[in-house]
This record gives structure tokens, sequence and C-alpha cells, in this order.
């Protein structure tokens, strides 16, 4: 892509799938990249996500309504969309700015622009896995929404209509008769369902490390257990990070700690607005019927995915800090949301139970670009739930903006001079 500046480094904070993907468009466009982070390589949301790549999942979360599922949580902790009451000014702040948020004409704006991004990330995607640079167990066989209720279905007809009046996405409809032998993993008598053919998914470790593979043959280096303590600034440029392995300098600092983004903030004098939304998953072995599609269960809140080798169940969205537990109760919440669904809802085997901390934005966009007031330091964090699918175009959309390329896509909405 270039050739002037070939000796130019760039460090990365954070080796989640964002993190990898920056490094790709980095290092192929000709950076000396190293990437550091404070725990394993792909081990935090990249690792234990349900997979789907899905240029459907345009709306945002915040969408009219969303506020009273959050006002209405404080009361259930068995909630699937849950806040936890506690004194803390940043998420009061941020539930404040999110409720500006939740009508429909910022759902619109929000969506048009997370519809640009997520188109252009599934091209990438396909690019790479034509070139064969991912092992993933790419399968582009579509994502199956399932309604149990009628009321349920008339629900998401709505949202199916609304995406088709504002963006154009379609979906295939399919009546409570005709699940079965759409999929025979599905139990009888439910609802209906809505099939989207154009959304794809991958097993989240094999992709991350087939990639890193792929990366270090390529000379990027990866360094784990590396925690970020401290930096060194020059007027307005970063020149160095003190990190419990030593002391870093590049031209360049990327970063991408995801939810960890926001405790870097103070570091780099700038606002990184995020909340940690704590997800969960099981992973078993297949069950004996298993399902053919990837599936959600927007009334339970739970996300299905068959892998050639495994099985996983995942959901919930909990604002409860960094809270590092799995209780129980969680887990056993994804399992009996998949019995009214599922003729054999479960695997058998040593079942993995997993959490992540999402880093969610109060206006449901990812934060891309410059930090202002430093001229060598970039974000690229802030995927809400959708880090896997926005990973590519995030990580090529960086690699443009730091050499100062006009972007593939628009870039401002994006941008950390919002906050």
């Amino acid at each position: 892509m270039r050739d002037s500046r070939d000796n130019e480094s760039v460090v990365i904070i954070g080796a989640g799938i964002i993190g990898i993907a920056c490094a790709h468009y980095l290092a192929q466009a000709g950076f000396k990249v190293t990437v550091i982070d404070r725990g394993t390589i792909a081990g935090a949301c990249s690792y234990g996500n349900c997979g789907y790549i899905c240029p459907s999942h345009i709306l945002p979360l915040t969408e009219p309504g969303a506020i009273r599922n959050v006002l209405l949580s404080l009361f259930n902790p068995n909630a699937a969309f849950r806040v936890k009451l506690r004194w803390n000014a940043a998420l009061w702040t941020w539930i404040w700015q999110f409720a500006k948020r939740c009508n429909h004409r910022q759902m619109i704006a929000a969506g048009s622009h997370l519809k640009v991004i997520l188109d252009s990330s599934m091209t990438e995607y396909q690019k790479l896995i034509s070139e064969q640079v991912l092992d993933c167990e790419w399968q582009d066989s579509g994502l199956l929404y399932v309604l149990q209720t009628t009321s349920g279905m008339r629900n998401f007809t709505r949202t199916q209509q609304l995406l088709t009046e504002h963006f154009g996405v379609t979906a295939r409809r399919l009546e409570g008769e005709e699940l079965p032998g759409f999929d025979r993993a599905i139990k009888p008598g439910l609802a209906g369902g809505f099939y989207y053919e154009g959304d794809a998914y991958v097993r989240p470790d094999r992709l991350s490390a087939s990639w890193v593979r792929y990366l270090e043959s390529i000379g990027v280096t990866f360094a784990e257990n590396c925690a970020m303590e401290s930096i060194e600034k020059t007027a307005m440029r970063v020149s160095s990070l003190r990190t419990s392995s030593g002391t870093m300098h590049a031209d360049h600092f990327v970063i991408a700690a995801g939810a960890w983004s926001t405790k870097l903030a103070g570091y780099f004098g700038c606002n990184i607005p995020i909340e940690p939304g704590k997800g969960y998953s099981v992973t078993m072995q297949r069950p004996q019927i298993c399902p053919r599609y990837p599936m959600l269960l927007p009334e339970h809140h739970v996300g299905v995915t068959p892998f050639v080798d495994g099985y996983r169940l995942g959901s919930m969205m909990e604002f409860v800090g960094f809270n590092a537990s799995i209780p129980e109760k969680r887990i056993q919440q994804l399992r009996d949301a998949a019995k009214p669904y599922l003729a054999d809802p479960l695997g058998g085997g040593n079942q993995n139970s997993w959490f992540g901390w999402r880093p969610m934005t109060w206006d449901s966009l990812p934060i891309i670009g410059r930090v202002p007031r430093l001229e060598n330091t970039y974000l690229a964090t802030g995927h809400n739930m959708l880090g896997m699918s926005l990973a590519t175009a995030s990580g090529k959309l960086v690699a443009e903006i730091l050499q100062g390329m006009t972007p593939h896509i628009d870039a401002r909405p994006f941008s950390p001079a919002r906050f």
C-alpha cells in the first residue's frame, strides 16, 4: 500500500479481535507492529461469544423502550438485560446519555452508520476467507431468529418491516409449522421465525488463533501478560509506554483494549465513555439433534451456535462493573432458555462456562479514530456486541486514518471527538 514509511512502528494495546484486525491492516501497510495485552491473546470477549458475523444486526441498543427495560432491571436480578444499582457517577452519566438516545430518530441514524461499517466488514471477511488467511470454521449459512409466541412474532414483524423500509434488509419469514422442516432441531408448536441468509458465523477462538498465526508469520509480535503501566509524552505525541515487561517505544499507538479502554483514558487525556456489559456463554459437545443454523431467540435473549465439534449457548447483558464471577444461576438460565425451542437443547461432556465484558458506548457506535490532542495515538474500541462483526472494517479504518488516507467509508460517526 505504501513505500515511504516502512520503518515506522506501531504498538497496539489489546490483543482481542479488534487489536488483531488492526495489526493485520497495519502490517499489510508495511508497519512494524507489536500487540500487547494485560492477559492472554483473544482471551476476553473475543473468546467465548457466539461468533456471529451479522450485517443484518443493524438496529442499535438505543431503541425506543430500552430505557424502560433498564429501569425495570434495577428490581429484577434475573433479568437478561440488567443494571445493578450502584452509586457510580460514570455509570449514571452513561445511562443518562443512553436514555437521551432511545428514540426513533436517533435509532435510525445510528443504524444507518452501523449498516455501512457492517457491510464493509463482511466484504473484508469474505476477502480474507477467499485468500485462506483465516481457518475459523467460517459458515455463511445465515442466521435464524426463532419466536416462541404470537406476540413475539408480531413484534419482530414490526422490526423486520422497519429494517426493510429504512435499510433495505430483508428476511425470509417462516411460519411456525415450517420451522421443524427448516431445521429439525426446532420443536413444533412455535410461532415462527425470520431467516437472514446474508449472515455468517465462525468459531471465535479458532478465528483468533489462525489470524495470530498468520500475522506472526509476516512479522507481527504478540506479547501476553504485558500490562500498560504509564506513558511518556512529548508535546502532542506519545513517545513510549512503560509496561510490566519493560519500556516500549513506537511511532504510533493504538488503544484497542475493549471494555478496559476506559481505564486507560486518563493516561491519554481523552474521554472513553464505555461501560462493561457482562455476557455469559456455556460451551459443550454437540447434542444428538444439533441445530443446522445458528439461532437467536429474542424472547429469551439467547444465542445458539452449532460449531463443527461443539455447541454454544450465549446471552445476557449485565451492567455490574468489572465483576468477574460466573454465577451458576446465569449459566442455568442459558440452559433453561433453550428448552422451549429445541428438541435436544443440551449437549453432553464437560461444559465450559465463560463470561466477558462487552465495551458498551452510550450511542451504540464504536470509537474509531485519532485521540484528540495527540498526534500519534488512535482508538479502536467500543464495539458493543458487534466486535466480531465489525473487526475487519475497524482494522482497515484505523490503518487508513493512521496513514492520513481518505477512509473507505465515512469515519466521522465513529470519531472519538464526538465525546
